[in-house]
């Protein structure tokens, strides 16, 4: 029987729906950059996805990691499981050495990307905030 204490508040379901929401919306951004779908490409300037496509293979990799583990890390927030921390913790790691990678050492061949790195210091402070928001819910008990 759950004691009441342990019971989240309603806060907890809003922020959790809103943070899978958030990186199921990751996930549909990688499916389109894997496979090239015009949700991907129109997005884009021919130049800018020159430059994207010229990333090497660990940098799509982290996406990979940052996104699915973002998404599980999420699902098992919403289903009360310690896990959670664990998976959002490894989603803030990748997306964090991505967003470093892309902002500050990738080679953008003078293309212009000024709107993404608005999305890359997002992308970290919000994995960052999930981290902090699964510790919280861990210490009050709310993760099993």
């Amino acid at each position: 029987m759950t004691n009441s204490i342990n019971k989240p508040p309603i806060w907890f379901w809003i922020v959790s729906v809103i943070a899978f929401i958030w990186n199921g919306l990751g996930v549909h951004g990688y499916i389109s950059q894997a496979y090239q779908l015009s949700a991907y490409t129109d997005a884009y300037t021919k130049e800018q996805l020159e430059v994207m496509s010229t990333l090497p293979s660990w940098y799509t990799a982290l996406f990979a990691i940052a996104v699915f583990a973002g998404a599980l890390g999420c699902l098992f927030l919403l289903l009360r499981k310690k896990i959670a921390k664990l998976l959002l913790i490894l989603s803030f790691i990748a997306a964090t050495i991505q967003m470093i990678y892309f902002l500050f050492i990738a080679d953008l061949k003078g293309v212009d990307f000024s709107a993404n790195e608005i999305m890359a210091y997002m992308i970290i402070v919000f994995a960052l905030f999930l981290v902090w928001f699964a510790n919280h819910a861990t210490k009050n008990e709310w993760l099993k």
